[in-house]
């Protein structure tokens, strides 16, 4: 047996593996590059893969001879104890969920013996004389060359998004935020998504008690360093309990699979069966809330065709659609809670800007220098900065009436505005029209959030005197990017 060309098939599994655990775990399921708390992380991880881009590349095609020999082995030896302390800050910052632990143990084992096989090969090859032998392998070299490429791109692209976390940390942070005068007891649903975690934690800065429904007790507790309560469903929150204050963000994310009668079911029953069991224990609370915050969306207002520039307001109504329905029965469920004395806001979010959410997959293709308009361009995008919708919250908890309130930005834009100011702020052309028509076959009537759009103005929020940090998109992404 070959044990170098073994070696080399086992790197090519590392980097299958590789490819699936940076892209569904750190991308898109934990969304490292936009949690501050994971800038240690993706700083080891940059290393480790610019370390494991150099392997990927020069063992493709060429053999380590000699001194070049003991080069590899101190690779080695880095990239293990880089790998050791990626472990301990993992445990230490956040719970990993059981595919990545799972994908992990792969990686670890699959990398070990690989890097064994090499090594046992590396007294041979210190016997020889101090050269880089090309030696390739064909269709394996290709693919590790390739798998080489790609990691380290991975490594790039952590490596910038750690840079970015730093900066965040560097700079003023947005006032402290008060949620009235006194200490309440909050119970915040959806708390583990991205405007979640930021309201939890000004809750928690601002002295509130807060319990926390989600489906990952654990989970949550870690996120929130044990700060806060965590319960699973709502029977475990006694009747007898005192809650002051609702805020009801739950709902699974709407972009995704298409939407097929299974998946709007889950849609329909992470937001309205939530939101009703929600009801259904302030019903037999002994104490009721005074406030009921939930979130709904402009999605409300169904679609505006392309070249309408109607201004959609709180006074106008739903379209006979699916978004449109689901918003509309989301917030029908939240307004029962009114029959109890609760004062309830539905929130009517825009677009939310973050480091997290849906923001930087926007502006992906702008990063990579091919901004442009996405089927036309001249569909409206409603937004506003996550910083604005958590201080809303704050407005509504200490004045305003119930109903709905838009939170957009007082700035309406087209699609193609948006990525032209983005392109502007990032120093990126803009010039790469995508066509819509992709998007309508893979995604169906989803397409419409992304293709069609609103715009929606906050009028309820402006009139009650309520004062944006960020009414204007370029200083929303400077302030972001």
């Amino acid at each position: 047996m070959n044990t170098h060309v073994l070696a080399l098939q086992l790197m090519a599994c590392q980097g299958c593996l590789g490819a699936f655990d940076t892209l569904y775990h750190h991308e898109l399921t934990e969304a490292l590059p936009g949690r501050a708390s994971a800038r240690l992380e993706l700083s080891i991880h940059a290393v480790r893969a610019l370390i494991y881009s150099a392997m990927f590349i020069g063992l493709s095609c060429w053999r380590f001879n000699g001194l070049w020999a003991v080069v590899l082995l101190v690779v080695f030896a880095v990239e293990i104890v880089l790998t050791l302390w990626d472990f301990v800050v993992e445990d230490k910052t956040r719970l990993l969920p059981a595919t990545e632990r799972v994908t992990h143990t792969v990686l670890a084992m699959n990398g070990g013996a690989f890097i064994a096989l090499l090594a046992l090969n590396a007294g041979e090859a210190l016997a020889l004389p101090t050269a880089l032998v090309w030696e390739p392998h064909g269709a394996l070299s290709l693919f590790l060359f390739v798998c080489g490429l790609g990691v380290g791109l991975s490594g790039i692209r952590d490596a910038f998004a750690a840079r970015a976390l730093a900066r965040q940390a560097a700079r003023a942070d947005a006032p402290a935020l008060r949620f009235g005068d006194a200490e309440c007891a909050v119970l915040v649903t959806g708390a583990t998504g991205f405007i979640g975690q930021k309201l939890v934690r000004a809750l928690l800065a601002d002295g509130h008690r807060v319990t926390v429904l989600t489906r990952q007790p654990r989970a949550a507790a870690w996120m929130f360093d044990a700060r806060v309560e965590c319960i699973g469903d709502m029977g475990a929150l006694p009747p007898a309990r005192r809650i002051d204050v609702v805020v009801n963000l739950a709902g699974a994310r709407i972009l995704g699979w298409r939407w097929s009668e299974a998946r709007r079911a889950a849609l329909r029953a992470s937001r309205i069966g939530t939101t009703r069991k929600v009801v259904a224990w302030i019903a037999a609370a002994h104490h009721k809330p005074a406030l009921m915050l939930s979130a709904s969306a402009i999605g409300y207002y169904g679609i505006q065709a392309q070249g309408v520039d109607t201004v959609l307001t709180e006074r106008d109504g739903p379209q006979a659609m699916f978004m449109s329905d689901l918003c509309r029965e989301w917030e029908e469920a939240a307004y029962a809670a009114a029959a109890h004395g609760v004062r309830v806001a539905c929130m009517r979010f825009g677009l939310v800007l973050g480091t997290q959410g849906a923001l930087p997959m926007m502006l992906l293709p702008v990063k990579l220098g091919m901004g442009g308009p996405l089927g036309g361009g001249r569909q409206w995008l409603s937004w506003i900065h996550v910083d604005d919708l958590i201080a809303g919250m704050a407005h509504l908890w200490t004045g305003g009436e119930g109903g709905a309130w838009n939170f957009t930005a007082p700035q309406n834009l087209s699609q193609a505005d948006f990525n032209k100011v983005a392109a502007t702020v990032l120093k990126r052309p803009y010039w790469l029209p995508t066509p819509g028509w992709p998007m309508r076959l893979a995604l169906g009537e989803q397409a419409d959030l992304l293709l069609e759009g609103q715009r929606v103005a906050p009028a309820r929020l402006q009139a009650s005197g309520f004062a944006f940090r960020h009414p204007a998109l370029a200083g929303a992404l400077a302030n972001l990017l």
